[in-house]
Order: C-alpha cells, then sequence, then structure tokens
C-alpha cells in the first residue's frame, strides 16, 4: 500500500498520467476525424486574415459556430501551419502544458501541487476529448493571481485583458486587485494592454474589420446565452440545474447570479486577511468555481476549471481534513468528473447527471463551503505553503 501512495504522490509518475491521458484522449478523436472544435478554431484565424465574418456558420467546414474574441486567432494562428490532425495534437498537449506549468506554481508545497495535478488529470482528459480551450483558460485564471502574488502586476494585467479579449472568463482575474500592492500600476497595465491587445489582430486583417468582429462576438454570445438555456449540453450550471430540477425554464438567471456575487463579495470584508497565502488561495478556488457554476455557457468540458478550484480548495484545508470534506472531494470527483466517463454507469448518467446538469451540483455545495470558511477561518494561523 505504501508503495502504491509512494507511486502516486511521485511528480514524475504523475505528470506522465497527466499528459498521457490528454495525448490519449485527442489522438482518439484525431483518429476518428472528431476534431470539429479544431476546426473551428483553425477558420477563425482563416476568417480573419480573409475577412470573413468570425461568427457565422460555415457547414462546409465545421459545425456549430465561433464564440471566441478576435484576439483567439492569434492564439490559435501557429497550429494552422501543421496538418489538421498534427495541429489537433499540438493543441490540446500545449494546453496540458499551459495548465502544467501554472499549477507547478502556485504557492503550495511541491506535494500538495502535484496532489492538485492528480486531482484534475481525468477532468483535463474530457476536456482535452473534446479539443477544448478551457485548460488555457484555467491557466489564465491561476497565472493572474500568481504573477499578482508575485509583484508582477504589469504582466497580470496582461493575462487577464488577453484572457477577457478572447473568452470572457478571463475578466474573472480583477477577482484579485485588492492582493495587488500597485494598485495604481495594476489600473494603467489594465489600460495599457486593453489598447495593445485591442489593435493587435489588426495588422492580419483591417481596423474597420476587427471593430466591427467584437461587435459581431457580441451578438453571437447574446443568441448563444438563449440558446444556452434549451440546452442538455450547455446550462450545466446552478441555474440549469434549478430550470431542469423544477421544470422552470423562465428562471431569471439574475435571480441566482445576484444573491451569488453577494456570498463571493463577502470574503473581501477579511480585508485584514489579504496577505495570507490560504485566504488568497481560498478567493482563487472560489473564483475558479464560480466562473464555471454561475455561466450559462458552461458545458461538461468547462468543469477542468472549475475542478483546479476543488483541488485547490481541498489541498488548501487546515489538517488534518475532516470526514466532510473527504466526503466533499469525493463527491466532486464521481459526478463532476467521472459521470462523463466509462467509469460512470450510463445509466444514471443519461437518466439523472445530464438531464439535470447535476455535474454543477458538487462544485456548488463546495463553493458553498469555500464561502463559509472564507468567512469563518482564523488566517492567522501559519499554513505551511512555500512562500509564506
Amino acid at each position: 500500500m505504501s508503495k502504491v501512495l509512494k507511486l502516486f504522490t511521485n511528480r514524475i509518475f504523475v505528470a506522465v498520467i497527466w499528459f498521457g491521458l490528454s495525448f490519449v484522449a485527442i489522438l482518439k478523436q484525431v483518429l476518428h476525424q472528431h476534431i470539429n472544435n479544431y476546426y473551428i478554431y483553425k477558420h477563425t484565424f482563416i476568417n480573419l486574415v480573409h475577412r470573413v465574418n468570425l461568427y457565422i456558420p460555415q457547414p462546409k467546414y465545421f459545425l456549430d459556430t465561433n464564440h471566441y474574441g478576435p484576439l483567439f486567432a492569434l492564439v490559435i494562428a501557429p497550429f494552422t501551419l501543421f496538418p489538421d490532425g498534427v495541429g489537433a495534437v499540438l493543441w490540446v498537449m500545449v494546453n496540458a502544458w499551459v495548465l502544467y506549468e501554472v499549477i507547478v506554481r502556485l504557492p503550495l508545497t511541491a506535494q500538495q501541487r502535484t496532489a492538485v495535478l492528480l486531482i484534475c488529470a481525468h477532468e483535463l482528459m474530457t476536456s482535452s476529448f473534446n479539443v477544448q480551450f478551457n485548460p488555457m483558460m484555467a491557466a489564465f485564471i491561476g497565472l493572474s493571481y500568481i504573477l499578482i502574488k508575485n509583484k508582477r502586476d504589469f504582466w497580470a494585467a496582461l493575462v487577464i485583458v488577453a484572457g477577457t479579449y478572447i473568452k470572457l472568463y478571463g475578466i474573472v482575474g480583477l477577482a484579485f486587485f485588492f492582493f495587488s500592492e500597485h494598485k495604481l500600476k495594476f489600473i494603467l497595465s489594465l489600460v495599457f494592454w486593453g489598447i495593445v491587445l485591442f489593435i493587435l489582430p489588426m495588422p492580419f486583417s483591417s481596423p474597420s474589420f476587427v471593430m466591427q468582429s467584437y461587435l459581431d462576438w457580441y451578438e453571437s454570445l447574446v443568441e448563444k446565452n438563449v440558446q444556452n438555456a434549451t440546452s442538455t449540453m450547455q446550462d450545466i450550471c446552478v441555474m440549469g440545474m434549478i430550470r431542469r430540477i423544477f421544470n422552470y425554464p423562465q428562471l431569471s438567471n439574475l435571480l441566482v447570479m445576484a444573491p451569488a456575487l453577494v456570498l463571493f463579495g463577502l470574503a473581501y470584508l477579511r480585508f485584514k486577511s489579504f496577505k495570507k497565502t490560504s485566504f488568497q488561495l481560498l478567493i482563487l478556488a472560489s473564483t475558479l468555481i464560480f466562473t464555471v457554476i454561475f455561466s450559462t455557457g458552461s458545458e461538461s468540458p468547462t468543469y477542468i476549471i472549475a475542478f483546479v478550484g476543488v483541488a485547490i480548495w481541498y489541498m488548501n484545508l487546515e489538517r488534518p481534513v475532516s470526514k466532510f470534506e473527504i466526503g466533499l472531494l469525493i463527491f466532486a470527483l464521481v459526478i463532476t468528473s467521472l459521470s462523463p466517463s466509462d467509469l460512470f454507469p450510463k445509466y444514471i448518467n443519461k437518466t439523472y447527471i445530464k438531464p439535470y446538469a447535476l455535474k454543477a451540483l458538487p462544485c456548488f455545495v463546495i463553493w458553498l463551503r469555500i464561502v463559509y470558511e472564507s468567512l469563518t477561518r482564523d488566517f492567522s494561523r501559519k499554513p505551511v505553503y512555500v512562500g509564506q
């Protein structure tokens, strides 16, 4: 038993699992030519160069439509130089690598960081199987916190603005604003990068086309938000659960979002704890989970973002961990992470988990626990984190 435990706490072994699962997932999709999302991404750059509306259907090349900002075209551009299969594999592995690099830089012990990787590995595979951008989005959010903590506000602003211009989720990096010791510099950096990154795609197309693309992007997001409420693939969030469980499709998102934002913001009343790493990590975990469970655009592969938050929350707990907290982690691993896989009974998934958006439930319960902990925990105790 001790040898097995030692193996699963070995950084190299966990890294092999981390990258290996994602590689197997994308290889299977490439071999079966199930890389539709990659085709959407690829044509974002192609359409930018040829000044074709980035958000119209192009069934000749891909199904569905693009919902990423014009800046995303430059992120995917290098991968379009390769054949589609190779480009898709590289895209997925780069996403896995970027998130890996961010996790191993979290202000936790080496053993704790390894545990975060292990906890999230299966959820990463789910995202990789769908050739998603979400691992990189999780990395953007985590990196924005790490850079602010390390007093690199200029670069933190770059990450936040880039994330926002690519996928609106990136704006949640502003949740770490109060941890900055150079707030004016941070604000000015946000303005600077906001201008630079807005202009950046223009040389590849034209100023007028890029400005129009941002308007088109807004319209596509509004339309998608309406569609999400009637889709079983999206709206896997708290609002979606309520809509489906209580058969109440007309539920206003604001009725759930408003109190959720209040609960999220209550933690900032603990201003004396702002410099405590344990408090900061709790806010990071809360932010990562909140971003997903209160978004109507959330789908199963989006939960890699939330699950990084779950793992950080668990490793940030005071030791010894209670049976209740262990139970919450197991609940999340089984229902959120494993339910879409072949390791979970398909009947239960198809009959209960999917129809009622229950993948969001464990993360919601953990998020509520985080809210409670942020208001009641004694952060004056010195944890064992590296860099404290």
